[in-house]
């Protein structure tokens, strides 16, 4: 990156007065965090586990798994840890033979899928518009072979 924006702030889309409120460490930790949650949160394992779990509620761990065809019992299970250790969401160990295992979203995974509700809706809203774009660019790369 060249610097900041002309505007005097770190980041476009945050005005000046508002980085002002935060100390420039704390501002670095947002950062961090932001661009680590992007990351993660992007990966389109743990979109899917949050849609699963927002649309059924609480699930045993066969029963996330029936419903993400092509995920595997590894991804599934670095997914659930990884979406635990953030605190999206739980994971309750029943005492019972054979031991069961229910994953249920938290408050805080519950506000991220409310947050990316945007996406989900800019992604109907736009689907012709995309697939025409995709179509007109086949087309032309095709011409150029």
């Amino acid at each position: 990156m060249s610097g900041p924006p002309a505007n005097g702030s770190e980041h476009p889309h945050v005005s000046p007065t508002t980085t002002a409120d935060f100390p420039s460490a704390r501002g670095q930790d947002v950062e961090a965090l932001v661009n680590d949650l992007i990351g993660r949160v992007a990966d389109k394992w743990t979109m899917i586990v949050l849609e699963v779990l927002a649309e059924h509620g609480e699930l045993r761990f066969t029963q996330v798994a029936r419903r993400i065809p092509g995920i595997s019992q590894k991804m599934l299970t670095q997914t659930l840890r990884q979406m635990e250790r953030d605190g999206m969401i739980i994971r309750t160990v029943h005492a019972v033979v054979p031991p069961r295992v229910d994953y249920r979203l938290t408050d805080l995974g519950e506000s991220l899928g409310a947050a990316f509700c945007g996406v989900w809706i800019w992604a109907e809203q736009n689907l012709g518009r995309i697939q025409s774009a995709r179509d007109d660019f086949d087309q032309r790369q095709a011409s150029r072979d």
